[in-house]
């Protein structure tokens, strides 16, 4: 294990550090602050790609075992949004509930709130997985605005397992048909990723701005 890696580079993150690696960034991103900077999705991509057949030769020799890297994901990051809901929990009120707060203050505490009455949690807790920076910054919000630890679990698992599994699983089948670089693949499967999830979001906002506009 290289411990000079990149860490805010998903390629030397799977080179370099392996599957520890890999699950230890899953973990920071979705349960530490730290984590906001860390690659996710495009993390994912590679490691499924990596973990195919053919992933050794497009990585330059980096591979993972398939089994570990699919069970282990989703355990990370669950293991790592509890803690950020634990931490939003414990200490949010407190740290966090200041005006001129960077990441956590009142604006966006009740942002929050509205958000997951809006949408549900579960709903939520889902899509969030699916948007970089939101999927760290939700989890100790959740937790500051009193989302029970058993509701928060349950949506918790479902979103980690369907994002992990989905991004992972799209890397590992094109790792299977892929030639040459992963790169000119990899921001157009992300990119895609992304706009899919955040589309029944779209489309509730512009719902909600047609009423407005209508009874304006």
């Amino acid at each position: 294990m290289n411990f000079a890696a990149n860490l805010f580079d998903a390629h030397s993150i799977v080179g370099d550090l392996g599957l520890a690696g890999v699950l230890a960034i899953i973990f920071a991103e979705t349960g530490l602050l730290v984590g906001l900077a860390f690659p996710g999705d495009s993390l994912l991509f590679i490691a499924g790609v990596a973990a195919s057949g053919s992933g050794a030769a497009i990585l330059g020799g980096a591979s993972l075992n398939p089994v570990a890297l699919f069970i282990g994901a989703p355990v990370a990051a669950v293991l790592g949004s509890q803690v950020g809901h634990w931490f939003g929990a414990t200490y949010g009120r407190k740290l966090f509930d200041r005006p001129d707060g960077r990441f956590f203050n009142h604006q966006r505490v009740a942002a929050t709130e509205k958000w997951l009455s809006k949408y549900g949690t579960g709903k939520a807790l889902v899509l969030s997985r699916f948007i970089p920076f939101i999927r760290t910054l939700i989890n100790p919000l959740a937790g500051i605005v009193g989302i029970p630890v058993k509701k928060f679990f349950i949506w918790n698992f479902i979103g980690a397992v369907i994002w992990t599994q989905l991004v992972i699983g799209a890397g590992f089948v094109l790792g299977e048909k892929l030639k040459g670089s992963v790169d000119k693949y990899l921001l157009p499967v992300v990119a895609l990723i992304i706009v899919v999830s955040v589309v029944p979001v779209a489309i509730e906002f512009f719902r909600e701005w047609s009423t407005r506009k209508h009874h304006s």
